[in-house]
Formats: structure tokens, sequence, C-alpha cells
């Protein structure tokens, strides 16, 4: 009976063995995969299995949904090289372009794929790169598949170390032709990033007084006076 106690005891822990073993090598085949390739690699590697893999989820792998995917794919297949598809993901896509292509991409956003609005525009400041992101969030209220869907449609303007909005080249076309409720939005990033927004009926400031002297004041090198 002790033998038999000892026998099965030793088979336990030769099990245990094993299965660390085999974990071991699970995790070492891991790492290896993820010292093999390169970032873009990796990419490719699961976008080829359906999986999202963006740059602020990179260990979160998840199913790339179906519906979100074939709007993507429409605008990558009629804009080709002048777009950028940033993520995919669920009820949100975002889409990178050059300023001289995004009203074609934005007209294209509402008229085949239906989405009728922007909820909000956004300003980004990039000082190392010398750049400011403008970020227009599409929605649609007429379409109830897309109720809760957001197309993030972002491009880039040059960024003035001395700004002089309205004067200088940190200026992109307006999209209030296209979508009308961006018109309070874009004079907001106007003064507030100093983006000027070309065809824009009036390129006011909204919040800030009219004789502001001080650089756009959602630029990181903007600093309070007196702190």
């Amino acid at each position: 009976m002790g033998s038999k106690k000892k026998e099965d005891v030793e088979s336990s822990e030769s099990d245990n063995e094993v299965t660390e073993s085999e974990n071991d090598k699970n995790k070492e085949e891991s790492n290896d995969i993820s010292t093999k390739l390169t970032k873009e690699d990796a990419k490719k590697f699961y976008e080829e299995k359906g999986i999202d893999l963006s740059h602020d989820v990179p260990i979160h792998p998840i199913p790339i949904p179906q519906f979100e995917k074939s709007m993507a794919d429409k605008i990558a297949s009629k804009f080709g090289q002048n777009v950028v598809i940033d993520y995919v993901r669920l009820n949100r896509i975002r889409v990178n372009t050059k300023r001289e292509d995004i009203l074609d991409v934005a007209y294209f956003i509402r008229d085949e794929l239906k989405f009728d609005h922007a909820e909000s525009v956004g300003g980004v400041d990039y000082p190392d790169s010398k750049e400011i992101e403008v970020v227009y969030h599409l929605g649609s209220y007429t379409d109830e598949k897309l109720g809760n869907k957001i197309i993030a449609l972002a491009t880039r303007v040059p960024r003035e170390d001395i700004p002089n909005p309205g004067k200088d080249s940190t200026r992109t076309p307006s999209l209030r032709e296209v979508f009308y409720s961006v018109e309070f939005h874009e004079r907001e990033c106007f003064e507030m990033f100093g983006v000027y927004f070309e065809g824009h009926p009036d390129n006011r400031r909204l919040l800030l007084p009219e004789d502001w002297a001080d650089i756009p004041p959602f630029r990181k090198d903007f600093k309070i006076k007196g702190r």
C-alpha cells in the first residue's frame, strides 16, 4: 500500500513536470514569435487572421467586426493610397488622409456610407513633428444601422512656431459644405489651435475675445501668464 502511494505521488510529480515543461515550451514559442517579427510583420500576421492589433491596443488583439470592416474596405478601395485605415473596431473606424484629399473623402463618407453629420471636431498639437492634427467624428442620424457607429476622419496641417492664424500655412479645407454641423466646431478649432479652415463662411473667434493677442491656448507651448 505504501509503495503504491509512493508510485502515485511520483507519477503525479512527473505529470506536473511534463505540464510545466509544455507550458515553458509554449511561452518560449510565444516569445520567439514576438522577438522574431518586426512590428509591421506582427501587424500583418494578425491582420491575416482577422485580428485588430492597432498601435494603441497591442496586447489585446480582438476580431475585426465585419460590418465596420466592410465600410473601411469601401473607403480604402475608393481612395487607395490617398487614405490610411488606422484602425477598425466595434462601432469605430479611423481614417487618415492628406488635407488636399479630405473633401473628397468626406463627400464619399456622407453620400456613399450615409454618415450625415459631424458630432465633433478636435485638434491635437504635435510640436515635435511641427504638425497639428484635425479630427472629425462623423455619425448618422438617418440610418438606424449606423446609429452607434463613428468614423474618425483625420488630417494633419503644418504647425508654425510663431503662429499667425489665418495668415500662415496652418490651414485645411473646411467641411462646412459637407457637414453643416461643423460650423461652430471648426471655429473653436481655429481659435484654440490656430487652424484656418479655407471656405468656412465665418472664421471668427467663438469663445475667446476678439482682441486675443496670445498664441492659440490649446497648443502645448501655451503658458498662462503669471505662472
